[in-house]
């Protein structure tokens, strides 16, 4: 669970972006999401599909691009 030491003379506002900066590292918010609902296995195969073509395009672009450089 994240946690932040508040040091004097540090304002509310300051403390509270550090704990979302925190929070946001640590994936608290979107495994929160994610396990609000069930899940079946064909619906999280079907999520890990998606993600893996997107990550594959992504790799495809970036490849492109640095070949366009050469």
């Amino acid at each position: 669970m994240p946690g932040i030491k508040v040091r004097e003379n540090e304002s509310f506002d300051e403390a509270y972006r550090k704990f979302k900066k925190q929070t946001d590292r640590n994936l608290v918010v979107t495994e929160c999401r994610a396990r609000r609902f069930f899940e079946s296995q064909t619906e999280k195969k079907k999520k890990q599909k998606i993600n893996a073509k997107k990550k594959m395009l992504k790799r495809l672009y970036m490849l492109r691009r640095y070949e366009s450089r050469l």
